[in-house]
């Protein structure tokens, strides 16, 4: 074990009321020590004094379930557990930030041994309805339990756990409605009202890293393609690949920057010039060939395609008849793809296994987990029965399934009820950071320019509604060394004042004179304004006004869709940012064009345009500069894709420019834009 210098710190005391489940308040649990209230819109935990420490990155699914389950129950108590389940900032950077004493155990069983007395037994899932994995998990919450599969239920049963079988699922439900209806019907009553928890029961194991070595490129888009310009049949021999059982065909995106990767529509594989295989992505005619879907997806337009953006990619496997001599694929299909090809077969990202992320949280606050699809009509009747049970302002903490349309479909029917969403499917330790707090709320007072006939630039980095790249990857961004060469904007969650100050700290107390924190989509949590209820609209911005002052964020970004599409805010939501969030200025959208309105009389909005390379914004600022008569300051804001550039990349952006461009932050941008419009400085 490593075990780090103890220090001494002093507890802060915390004036609120004590947290309730269910629709009504309970009598004070000495076990619970959680607090809620009602100006907050996220629960506060105690401050740790000292962490027992696992690391479970490589650890089986099951571990991770039960662990985290295990820490749900005893961080309700007091912060005493902390797992790491991720390493891309590093394992130890926030735990080190936290300066707790911490024990690092090198065997995660010492954590169950230490606190098995505090929990009342299991709850076993069903391996065959992997949704009883979430039910499993609401269960662990109301009966202080731990959630497991059965090979380690009969393991904790035995000496020197002794943990009985609290609930058994096994065989109860057919499938994912039946198991999320029972739930609600039975546990909805029993647990806490004031969140939400949609988290996937499972996760694609980890693959190995060397998985397509043995895959060779034999077809690939060499440019950006964005239009089907280049859907034709193309032709694929896959006679060098013979020899063993099968062949593999993967397809995967060309440029992975920007999100425009392979569309196929229809796949013909011939052995010796007999067809063998021929299919449509999304008929039954598929399913015998779709190896690994890993984060593909389907679409119905175009006659019907799958297709992967970005790092994503699908793999068909096709058997040829023993002692075969020529095997070909002929493929129609367009965009950016690339096509590669194996004899070796890979490990399937179908390959499904349990994970701990967030369910600490969950089962802490005694919140019900489930995962309804809001794209599959009975799955999402349930869900909006889940959301009308709640007040407005709820938050929904996890994501949705089917990643793009899941996400938009989603917050849609979210925000219609009034409840918005945080993206937290992967953040961990929740409950330790819940119990820490913001030392510098104060953000750095920005310089004032003088207004030119300019073309200012303001970049803004994306994804800061989503409290896992705050912990993950916007800790990776922070941390490049180009930081600080040129003005960004870097939006995030104004919450992790509640949910995690530890984090929100860290940023604000690190920021150079060029970096500003925005508020992320779409103001305190992610929402669509438009379809939100003109009911409680307003009072909603009212109340989480309160965090962009606490946080020092003066400027949101706002995303407002209606069917996936992006439409502009209706006259009710721009009055009612207007008149409650009382901004500089605000951006929208996430668009291939730019653009500046004056909305409600005096509030300007910029358009948003997105870019993925250095090579796209340097085009678009190139396309800017030529229709730009020079005779009056020109603005353009740039949205930067934070999973593909950093900010070393905006730097060399910015440093290729002339000196007709002048990068500036967000108050300055919209400073600059209310003087060339003559609005006052000050909303």
């Amino acid at each position: 074990m490593i075990r780090k210098k103890l220090m001494t710190f002093s507890l802060a005391l915390l004036c609120s009321i004590p947290f309730t489940t269910g629709a009504t308040a309970s009598s004070p649990d000495p076990q619970n020590s959680i607090t809620w209230s009602s100006q907050q819109e996220l629960p506060s935990f105690k401050k740790a004094k000292q962490l027992e420490v696992a690391d479970i990155y490589d650890a089986p699914g099951d571990i991770k379930l039960m662990l985290a389950t295990l820490q749900g129950i005893v961080n309700r108590k007091e912060p005493r557990i902390y797992l790491i389940e991720h390493i891309e900032e590093g394992k130890y950077k926030w735990l080190e930030d936290l300066d707790v004493p911490y024990t690092v155990h090198d065997n995660y069983w010492d954590l169950v041994k230490l606190f098995k007395n505090e929990v009342k037994g299991v709850v076993v899932y069903d391996p065959n309805v992997p949704d009883s994995i979430n039910v499993a998990t609401t269960l662990a919450g109301v009966n202080d339990a731990i959630a497991v599969g059965p090979e380690l239920a009969q393991q904790l049963a035995d000496a020197p756990y002794n943990l009985p079988v609290v609930e058994d699922l096994r065989g109860r439900f057919k499938d994912r409605l039946d198991a999320y209806t029972w739930q609600y019907e039975h546990l909805w009553s029993q647990t806490t009202h004031r969140m939400l928890i949609g988290l996937s029961p499972d996760t694609a194991i980890r693959l190995p890293s060397d998985n397509f070595s043995s895959f060779k490129t034999i077809a690939q888009e060499p440019t950006q393609e964005r239009d089907a310009k280049n859907r034709k049949v193309y032709d694929l021999d896959l006679t060098d690949f013979l020899g063993k059982s099968s062949v593999f065909l993967r397809f995967e995106d060309a440029f992975t920057q920007d999100g425009w990767g392979p569309a196929v529509h229809e796949v013909t594989v011939k052995a010796d010039g007999r067809t063998i295989a021929q299919f449509v992505p999304g008929t039954p005619e598929e399913a015998p060939y779709l190896y690994d879907s890993d984060g593909s997806q389907l679409s119905s337009g175009s006659g019907g395609h799958r297709f992967a953006d970005n790092g994503r990619y699908f793999v068909y496997q096709f058997t040829p008849p023993e002692g075969t001599k020529q095997l070909t694929a002929s493929v129609e299909m367009w965009n950016q793809f690339k096509v590669s090809a194996s004899n070796v077969q890979p490990v399937s990202s179908n390959r499904k296994e349990p994970y701990g992320y967030l369910r600490d949280y969950a089962v802490a606050n005694k919140a019900m987990v489930f995962w309804l699809d809001p794209n599959d009509p009975p799955q999402k009747a349930l869900f909006e029965r889940i959301l009308s049970d709640v007040k407005p302002g709820t938050p929904y903490l996890g994501w949705f399934s089917n990643d793009v349309s899941g996400e938009f479909s989603g917050v849609e029917v979210t925000s219609s009820h009034g409840v918005y969403v945080l993206a937290a499917d992967w953040f961990s330790n929740l409950t330790v950071f819940g119990g820490t707090q913001v030392k510098n709320a104060n953000s750095k007072p920005v310089k004032k320019l003088k207004l030119e006939n300019k073309i200012y630039v303001t970049y803004t980095f994306s994804e800061g509604d989503n409290f896992q790249y705050n912990q993950h990857r916007l800790r990776n961004l922070w941390d490049d060394p180009g930081r600080g060469q040129v003005p960004i904007n870097w939006t995030s969650s104004p919450l992790l004042y509640d949910g995690a100050p530890a984090i929100l700290d860290y940023y604000l107390s690190t920021a150079t004179d060029n970096d500003q924190l925005v508020a992320g989509p779409s103001g305190a949590g992610y929402f669509y304004p438009n379809v939100w209820p003109d009911s409680s609209f307003p009072d909603f911005l009212k109340r989480t006004k309160n965090y962009m002052k606490k946080t020092g964020m003066t400027v949101p970004y706002v995303l407002n869709r209606i069917g996936g599409e992006n439409v502009p805010l209706s006259e009710s939501k721009a009055a009612a940012y207007h008149d409650e969030y009382r901004p500089i200025g605000m951006f929208l959208s996430w668009e291939d064009r730019y653009g500046v309105q004056i909305v409600d009389g005096d509030l300007p909005v910029s358009t948003i345009r997105g870019i993925g390379s250095i090579q796209e914004g340097k085009r678009v600022l190139d396309e800017a500069k030529a229709n730009w008569d020079g005779k009056s300051p020109l603005f353009v804001s740039l949205g930067i894709l934070a999973w593909n550039m950093n900010p070393t990349d905006i730097a060399e952006l910015n440093n290729s420019l002339g000196s007709d461009f002048q990068a500036v932050l967000a108050d300055q941008y919209f400073a600059l834009i209310r003087e060339a419009n003559g609005l006052p400085a000050n909303p």
